[in-house]
C-alpha cells in the first residue's frame, strides 16, 4: 500500500522546508522511523523519519528543492504485498496472472500516485485486481506535512532518510523537515514500502500537503518491481529467482538506490544476492548506536572514525555528519600533539613546550551552499538593523558579592536543583524584575498603526550558541520564576536547543532577550536586537581585575574585584539614552547588592 510522506509543520511561522539531502534514494528499503532525509527551514535543520516501512519507490521533492508544508515529498511501497508471496508459493499456476496484473501498475508508477493521494480512491485499484496482489498494489497511505507550531504553514524537507522502494515500520523517522524555527523528524505512519516521494529535499511542502506516498509491505509490486525483490526474499524462498531475473534490468540503471540499500536483510535467497548484495553490505554493518546513514558511514570510513566511538548529538543520539567531521579534527589533533611530544622531551627548552598546533578545520578550502538556517540569520539581522535605530550603553557591573555567594552554595545548589549555578541566572532576574519597572524596554513599535505595546508579561529569550547557528529559545512568563527556576529553565532550554528537541513554540513569542557572550571570552560586544523587540541585553565574561572601592575605614583602597560588562543594545525609537541608562542602572544595583540568598531555593 503505497504512503504518502509529506511536509510536516515544524514551527510555529514556518510556511516551508528545504530538502538538504536524502538519507534513502529510490527503490531502497526503509523500516518505520528510519531516517529518510533531512529538511532545511529557516532556523534549524531536521531529519523526517519513515512514516511506514517499505520500499521508496519515489522522490517527488529532489535535494535543494523546497516544498510548502503539507505537501507531498515521497511515496513509500508499504509492506501490504507481503500476502503477494505466499500466495505465489501456494498456487504457482496462479503467480503469472497476478504478474501480469501488477507489473503493468509497477511500470507507470505514476499512474498509481494519483490514486494513492485521495484517501478514498485508493479503494478501486483492489477491485481491479484479484486476490492478495491486487489489494497489495492498490492501498497506499500519503504522508502529509504535519502541523509543527502555532503559525508555521509550511516546511522544507531537508533530508529524505528512506528513497523509494525502501521498507519502513510504523513510526520510523521517514524525513527530516526544517521549519523558521526547528527541525525534526517525521515519522511513518505506516508500516510498508515507500512508494513516491512527493516533495523532493531542499522543496518546500504547506502544512498539510502529501509528502511521499506509503504501500503495504510488499505492495511494491505495484508501484516498483525492483523493491519487491527485497522484501519478498527475507521472508519467501526460492521461487523468487524467475522474478527476479525479470525485474532486476528495472532497478540497474538507477545506480543511486542500490548503494543506498540500508537494511541488509537478503542474505536468505541465493538468487537475490547477485541483485543487491554488495551494496547492502556497507550500510549493513553495526548500528550499536542507531541508525547511521550510509552517507555518514561513508564519511567515517573515509575519514577513519569509529562510529562505535561516537556519541550522536542528532535527534535521538543519531550520528550525524557534524559528529565524524569533529571526531576526525579531534584524532588529527591528537595524534599531531603525540608527533610533537617527543621534541619538549628531547631538550628541556621552554620554546619547546607550543609545538602542538591546533587542527586545521575540515571546512578549510571548502565551498559549501549557505545553510537555510544561516540564510535566515543573515537576513534577519541585516532587517533588523534597517528598521530600527539601534545604539549600545555599556555599564561596568561589580559582582564580588554574586561571585562570593556562589562559591558558597555552588555545591548545595547543584545538589538540590541538579544544575550548575553560573552567573547568568542572577544576571537574568536582575533584567526581568528591571523590565517591570521600564515598561518601555519590554515594549514593541508598530510604526504602520502609529502604535506602541507595553507588554504584562516578561518572556525572557536566551541565545543559544548551536553547531548550525545561534538560536533564540524563549522562557515564558521569566518574570514568575525565581533565581532557581531561571537557572533550570535556562539548562533546560539551552540543552534541548543544541539536542535538536526544542519544540517550535518555545522559538517564539520573546519579549526582551539576553545573550552570554562572555561564556566564550567576550568583554563587551554590541548585540543586535532581535525582532519586534526593542532590546538585548549582552553579558560579558566575569573577570578579576584590580577597582578602587570606598572602605569604611581606610577610604579609597585599590583590590581585586570581580567585574563584568554589560551591554545593552536598544531601539531609540521607542527607548531613549536615559532610558536605557536607568534600566542598566536598576540591574547594577541589583547585581552589586548581592542580596540573592533567598532566590536560591535551598532548604
Amino acid at each position: 500500500m503505497p504512503v504518502s510522506v509529506t511536509m510536516p509543520r515544524l514551527g510555529e511561522s514556518v510556511t516551508e522546508g528545504t530538502v538538504t539531502r536524502w538519507l534513502k534514494q529510490e527503490g531502497d528499503t526503509v523500516e518505520v522511523d528510519e531516517p529518510l532525509l533531512e529538511v532545511s527551514t529557516d532556523k534549524v535543520d531536521t531529519e523526517i523519519p519513515s512514516p511506514a516501512a517499505g520500499v521508496l519507490s519515489r522522490i517527488v521533492v529532489r535535494e535543494d528543492e523546497t516544498a510548502d508544508v503539507g505537501s507531498e515529498l515521497a511515496v513509500i511501497d508499504g509492506d501490504g504485498d507481503g500476502a503477494a508471496a505466499p500466495a505465489q508459493e501456494s498456487a504457482p499456476a496462479e503467480q503469472a496472472a497476478p504478474a501480469a496484473a501488477a507489473e503493468p501498475e509497477a511500470v507507470e508508477p505514476e499512474a498509481v500516485e494519483p490514486e494513492a493521494e485521495p484517501a478514498e480512491e485508493p479503494e478501486p485499484q483492489p477491485a481491479a485486481a484479484s486476490g492478495d496482489s491486487g489489494s497489495a498494489g492498490g492501498d497506499s497511505t500519503a504522508l502529509t506535512m504535519p502541523a509543527l507550531g502555532e503559525s508555521v504553514t509550511e516546511g522544507t524537507v531537508t533530508r529524505w532518510l528512506k528513497e523509494v522502494g525502501d521498507t519502513v515500520d510504523v513510526d520510523e523517522p521517514l524525513l527530516e523537515v526544517s521549519t523558521d524555527k526547528v527541525d525534526t523528524e517525521i515519522p511513518s505512519p505506516v508500516a510498508g514500502t515507500l512508494l513516491e516521494i512527493k516533495v523532493p529535499q531542499d522543496e518546500t511542502a504547506d502544512v498539510g500537503a502529501v509528502l511521499a506516498l506509503i504501500g503495504a509491505a510488499g505492495s511494491a509490486g505495484g508501484g516498483a518491481p525492483a523493491p519487491t525483490e527485497t522484501v519478498q526474499p527475507e521472508a519467501k524462498p526460492k521461487e523468487e529467482p524467475a522474478p527476479a531475473a525479470q525485474k532486476a534490468p528495472e532497478p540497474a540503471p538507477a545506480k543511486a538506490p542500490a548503494p543506498r540499500q540500508a537494511p541488509a536483510r537478503e542474505p536468505a535467497p541465493a538468487a537475490a544476492a547477485p541483485a543487491r548484495p554488495a551494496p547492502s553490505a556497507a550500510p549493513s554493518g553495526d548500528e550499536s548506536n542507531g541508525y547511521v546513514t550510509p552517507l555518514v558511514r561513508k564519511l567515517a570510513s573515509d575519514q577513519g572514525v569509529d562510529l562505535s566511538t561516537l556519541s550522536g548529538t542528532g535527534v535521538g543520539g543519531r550520528i550525524r555528519k557534524q559528529d565524524v567531521l569533529d571526531a576526525a579534527a579531534k584524532a588529527k589533533a591528537e595524534a599531531e600533539a603525540r608527533a610533537a611530544a617527543p621534541a619538549p622531551a628531547a631538550a628541556a627548552k621552554p620554546a619547546a613546550a607550543p609545538a602542538a598546533k591546533a587542527a586545521p578545520s575540515p571546512l578549510r578550502g571548502r565551498v559549501e551552499k549557505l545553510s537555510r538556517i544561516r540564510r535566515t540569520i543573515a537576513t534577519r539581522m541585516v532587517e533588523s538593523l534597517q528598521v530600527s535605530a539601534q545604539l549600545t550603553t555599556v555599564v561596568e557591573v561589580d559582582v564580588t558579592r554574586i561571585a562570593q555567594l556562589r562559591q558558597r552554595a555552588k555545591n548545595d545548589f547543584l545538589q538540590q536543583h541538579g544544575v550548575k549555578l553560573s552567573f547568568l541566572p542572577f544576571f537574568a532576574l536582575a533584567s526581568v524584575e528591571a523590565l517591570r519597572t521600564h515598561p518601555s524596554v519590554n515594549s514593541k513599535i508598530d510604526m504602520e498603526a502609529g502604535e506602541v505595546t507595553y507588554y504584562d508579561a516578561e518572556h525572557l529569550a536566551v541565545a543559544v550558541d548551536t553547531e548550525k547557528g545561534l538560536v533564540v529559545p524563549v522562557i515564558k512568563d521569566a518574570g514568575d520564576l525565581n533565581l532557581a527556576g531561571l537557572a533550570k529553565r535556562i539548562a533546560d532550554v539551552a540543552d534541548r536547543t543544541r539536542t535538536n528537541k526544542i519544540s517550535p513554540d518555545e522559538l517564539s513569542g520573546g519579549t526582551f532577550t539576553l545573550t552570554n557572550t562572555g561564556s566564550r571570552g567576550a568583554l563587551i560586544d554590541t548585540p543586535i536586537i532581535n525582532q519586534p523587540q526593542v532590546a538585548i541585553l549582552g553579558t560579558g565574561a566575569v573577570v578579576k581585575r584590580a577597582a578602587v572601592i570606598n572602605d569604611p575605614d581606610l577610604g579609597e583602597v585599590i583590590v581585586p574585584r570581580s567585574m563584568v560588562y554589560l551591554s545593552l543594545s536598544y531601539d531609540h525609537r521607542i527607548v531613549d539614552g536615559a532610558d536605557a541608562a536607568r534600566f542598566l542602572t536598576a540591574i547594577k544595583e541589583r547585581l552589586e547588592a548581592g542580596n540573592f540568598e533567598a532566590d536560591l531555593g535551598l532548604a
